[in-house]
């Protein structure tokens, strides 16, 4: 991995046909370059199917070897539906050459879409930096975005990744929090909204200085990684993040 890359933000609409929605991720990975970071909006597979929860976990199954295969000269992140014994999690996934690298679930579930009714928590533990060929990566699913705890235990990645179904009526609040995440902690931030009518999408891309690459009409939104802009803004304005 080099430290210029393509960095990519899926803006991707979720279908009842879980079969489909594998085949359009297929299909969008497959138009980015290699070496690319592929950030896909959260549970994009199969959306909050709670009456196909099963359903699901076999389809986590099925697209797992799928993005291995696809992940050999790219680094692919989503999250998908996952069981351990009796409990469903929303769980986040990074593929990176052929091989799952890192895994955390959701910790903080979203109050107002029954997700706590579902799915149970996962362990605040696995929320931290992952060091990817010298670039430290980290990522907050949806709603955890809210919670400036969670901003603390990943402070001093590089690029942090924010996979949402973000909803429309929020849309700003999402804007300006994906942005003063990468202001705050001086990286790049990858934010990947799903394109459902109701959803926000305001997918993005947000340099180290708080410039934004967004466009709601594009499928596949994409910006360059340049980690001298990283180590440029935290020497410029030092907050003593390292």
């Amino acid at each position: 991995m080099t430290s210029k890359m393509d960095l990519v933000a899926l803006q991707l609409k979720t279908s009842t046909s879980f079969e489909k929605n594998i085949q359009k991720l297929e299909k969008a990975i497959k138009k980015t370059s290699k070496g690319a970071i592929i950030l896909a909006p959260e549970l994009y597979l199969t959306g909050y199917s709670y009456n196909r929860l099963n359903e699901a976990v076999t389809i986590t199954k099925q697209s797992t070897k799928k993005l291995l295969s696809l992940s050999k000269n790219k680094t692919i992140i989503l999250t998908m539906t996952t069981q351990k014994e009796n409990n469903y999690y929303n769980t986040l996934f990074i593929f990176h050459k052929g091989k799952i690298i890192h895994q955390q679930s959701k910790n903080k579930l979203f109050v107002l879409n029954d997700e706590r009714k579902y799915f149970t928590e996962g362990n605040i533990d696995d929320i931290k930096i992952v060091n990817i060929n010298g670039i430290k990566i980290a990522a907050l699913i949806c709603f955890e975005l809210r919670y400036i705890e969670l901003w603390k235990k990943i402070q001093g990645a590089d690029i942090i990744l924010v996979p949402a179904m973000w909803g429309k009526l929020r849309k700003e609040n999402f804007k300006t929090l994906t942005r003063a995440l990468a202001v705050a902690n001086q990286c790049f931030v990858v934010a990947s909204d799903s394109s459902n009518i109701n959803m926000a999408k305001s997918s993005s891309i947000i340099s180290p200085f708080g410039n934004v690459t967004l466009n709601d009409k594009k499928k596949i939104i994409t910006q360059k990684l340049d980690i001298k802009e990283i180590k440029k803004m935290r020497r410029y304005l030092n907050v003593g993040i390292n």
